[in-house]
């Protein structure tokens, strides 16, 4: 992902500001179904005729198909989706202000109609296709469904969101990041992996109590440098997903870490921490590293507490899908609306009823879940997912 200095389209180009990450990890989290790399991993694995490759691309770099796919490596490709929030659909303002805002509907026209373009032929090549959304700062509902918009994801499309840098005034916050991959998995029923820089990915991994999302969240890991292994936040994700390795920033007509025919010198390309079949078994990486998905809108059925404490007990798992949305919805129109009330500026009174509704049901459903300062008499707070003998 790379900043393409041309005139208007600099006002959209995409930049990873590199700046040397603390050589201090941070302590193990709770352990992850996925196991450690090996240092080799971290150390120009490109050069590894297994690892399988992915290209991401913006509408300006140019593609030549048919010689991208002489390369059998190439198993994937991640085309920039959503820029931030969606553009006005009706301009107003002074003469400049109308021409500025007409020029912004058409770019994201265009950008679409290349888009989806784009995903046609990748699919018809054999190649796992995927979306990025390039995060800035506003509503991240609204980016999100901007995203979801734009990109019209299918069940096997790889989302991603974009976070260039951890600074608030030009990019996404990362609070509000937690908020847009929760909104993707409301909307489409899986999260969206994580790309960004080696300094915002400590930082994530530092502060993961923080960000219980976004640390849990498949890393796409941006550093331009041939070993990552001093690096990489270890003690959060164990390793990468995807490695963007090459990009404008490291290659050059004189050198390169990987030339990918068809592609221009400021193509960006990734490596992936697998094969290339293993790849397309896993592809679009839906879930969260340490958490299965069914489980993500499922509580474990209560058993009996002598049942528990004898061991060798066989958890099942019952939906709540329906109280999950109503939780959902209440925190999305009270959280966000507090934090971007001029969203609802003209909302007035329904708003305010909608909101206080969903307030009510939420605490309603909380309650009878025996949710609160204290459990329901007899229930046992100690153990967890138990209730006592005869109680279930």
């Amino acid at each position: 992902m790379t900043v393409h200095p041309r005139g208007f389209c600099a006002l959209f180009g995409k930049t990873v500001r590199h700046s040397l990450i603390s050589l201090t990890l941070g302590a193990a989290m709770a352990t992850h179904s996925a196991p450690a790399a090996p240092a080799s991993e971290f150390s120009e694995p490109w050069k590894k005729s297994d690892r399988a490759l992915v290209i991401d691309a913006y509408e300006y770099n140019s593609i030549d198909w048919h010689k991208l796919v002489t390369d059998k490596r190439i198993a994937g490709f991640i085309s920039k989706a959503s820029d931030g929030l969606p553009p006005h659909y009706a301009c107003s303002g002074n003469e400049t202000e109308i021409a500025l805002c007409k020029a912004l509907f058409k770019r994201h026209a265009v950008a679409r109609e290349l888009f989806h373009t784009r995903r046609t032929v990748a699919r018809a090549l054999g190649l796992e296709w995927g979306a990025y959304h390039l995060a800035r700062p506003g509503n991240p509902v609204d980016q999100a469904n901007n995203f979801i918009d734009f990109a019209e994801p299918g069940p096997d499309d790889l989302l991603a969101l974009d976070i260039e840098e951890n600074d608030p005034e030009k990019w996404m916050s990362l609070e509000d990041a937690e908020e847009f991959a929760r909104h993707v998995h409301r909307r489409v029923g899986r999260f969206p992996i994580l790309y960004t820089n080696g300094t915002t990915a400590q930082h994530i991994a530092d502060n993961r109590e923080k960000y219980p999302l976004l640390s849990r969240l498949p890393l796409w890991y941006a550093r331009y440098k041939p070993e990552i292994g001093m690096h990489f936040p270890k003690g959060n994700w164990p390793t990468y997903t995807l490695w963007q390795f090459s990009a404008q920033a490291n290659c050059n007509a004189r050198q390169c870490p990987y030339r990918v025919p068809g592609t221009p010198l400021d193509i960006d390309v990734n490596v992936a921490s697998m094969s290339v079949e293993e790849l397309r078994q896993t592809w679009p990486f839906g879930g969260l590293l340490d958490v299965p998905v069914e489980m993500i809108a499922s509580v474990p059925v209560p058993v009996a507490r002598l049942q528990a404490l004898a061991g060798d007990v066989a958890l099942s798992y019952a939906p709540v899908e329906k109280a999950s949305a109503a939780v959902a919805l209440a925190s999305a129109f009270q959280v966000r609306g507090q934090h971007y009330p001029d969203r609802y500026e003209t909302g007035g009174s329904w708003f305010r009823a909608l909101a206080g509704y969903l307030a009510s049901a939420r605490n309603s459903m909380v309650a009878w879940a025996g949710i609160g300062d204290a459990p329901p008499a007899g229930i046992d707070p100690i153990v967890t997912a138990t209730v006592p003998e005869g109680r279930n």
